[in-house]
């Protein structure tokens, strides 16, 4: 199985605080990883790294076609935008234009960045739509919408831009729990479908059920991985055991 990313030895400061240590991992082509780690512990940095949101200070990371080495410096424009559109990504907070439609949402970047035909676009766009269940909302704004369906409108958007990975930032941190059922219920199935994903999630039955590899996460460094049933069911290391009991078993 080919690996579609390959993280070697990334490392992040913020001032002079350390956030990534020196990490590396791969994600084979059509697999679902799924990181997982207190808060502080540089999971979310990792993931915007993949899509250079953060430039990190050192280390190697290839997406798809593009390998960016960022102990070289800051990376030039043209080397930055074919990297980025490798992955898209889903935000937790869902970042929707709220003065555009759900479909106006959709269709903004593949006709704006990928410059795609508008036609082709708003087809494309309509059928993603119908895709996670909200082919009936495309004319709403996302006031209109409950934070569930801007979630899925999300998922849709990133969907639209055709990435050869999709990127998933907490995705139902911000969700009232009766609404994570859906959201879940969608990056469910793009799983089966042999989506390639990275999720950062607190969502312990999702990691178990549809991860193939689970990265544990802390201190900037990925402190144990390999299949959740290892990571999550038989973990090795007492800081992931920790981690797990107060997320699995919560007072």
């Amino acid at each position: 199985m080919t690996d579609l990313i390959s993280v070697r030895g990334l490392t992040k400061s913020f001032g002079d605080r350390p956030v990534l240590r020196g990490i590396d991992f791969a994600v084979p082509e059509g697999t679902v990883t799924v990181v997982i780690g207190p808060s502080g512990s540089g999971k979310t940095t990792v993931l915007r790294s993949l899509n250079a949101l953060e430039l990190p200070d050192g280390g190697t990371v290839t997406v798809g076609s593009e390998t960016l080495d960022f102990a070289a410096g800051e990376p030039g424009r043209a080397a930055l935008a074919r990297y980025r559109a490798q992955s898209a990504m889903v935000f937790q907070s869902h970042n929707l234009f709220p003065h555009k439609t759900a479909l106006e949402n959709v269709t903004e970047g593949p006709i704006v960045v990928q410059r795609r035909p508008a036609g082709d676009v708003e087809a494309e766009a309509r059928a993603l739509l119908d895709r996670v269940g909200l082919a009936d909302h495309a004319d709403k704004y996302p006031h209109q919408l409950s934070g569930g369906q801007q979630q899925r409108v999300g998922i849709a958007r990133a969907l639209a831009l055709r990435p050869k990975v999709v990127l998933f930032d907490e995705p139902t941190s911000a969700l009232d729990p009766e609404l994570v059922g859906g959201v879940l219920t969608v990056m469910r199935d793009l799983a089966t479908e042999g989506r390639t994903m990275v999720v950062v999630t607190h969502e312990m039955a999702f990691a178990r059920d549809v991860a193939d590899q689970v990265l544990f996460v802390d201190g900037g460094k990925v402190l144990e991985s390999g299949p959740p049933a290892e990571v999550i069911g038989d973990p090795q290391q007492a800081r992931t055991r920790e981690f797990l009991d107060r997320i699995l078993h919560p007072l």
